[in-house]
């Protein structure tokens, strides 16, 4: 049987949650003792200038005996984001009046200025 045949056959449940460019996929899998845990992976698509494109993934793996404690963690910083800053979204994109032209600058060892509008996500592997 091949991996991706063992894969597959470990899936047990799945969501799907569509964010923009980001997508979270939800999935119980079992372990090889037949327990369940769970793999949460962010997938976000990158498109190149010839409009080709790629995905960059990255996924945590939780086990059960985890649950109660990230859940927790989770909680409590949800809750202090909203408490701190509100339901709203605060970001330049999501203004009304947002101009790709006001994009943030960063100087460049030369001294000329390149936007961050190009920079994108450090990419860590997979745990």
């Amino acid at each position: 049987m091949g991996d991706r045949d063992l894969m597959d056959q470990e899936e047990i449940y799945s969501k799907v949650l569509r964010a923009g460019r980001r997508t979270y996929f939800f999935d119980v899998r079992s372990t090889k003792a037949g327990d369940y845990y769970l793999t949460i992976t962010e997938s976000k698509k990158f498109t190149h200038d010839d409009g080709s494109f790629h995905y960059k993934k990255h996924k945590i793996y939780l086990y059960k005996e985890d649950f109660s404690a990230f859940r927790e963690h989770v909680e409590e910083m949800m809750d202090y984001i909203i408490d701190e800053k509100g339901s709203e979204v605060i970001s330049e994109i999501h203004q009304k009046n947002f101009k790709k032209e006001d994009s943030i600058e960063a100087p460049l060892e030369n001294g000329e200025m390149k936007s961050t509008e190009n920079f994108t996500d450090v990419d860590f592997d997979d745990i």
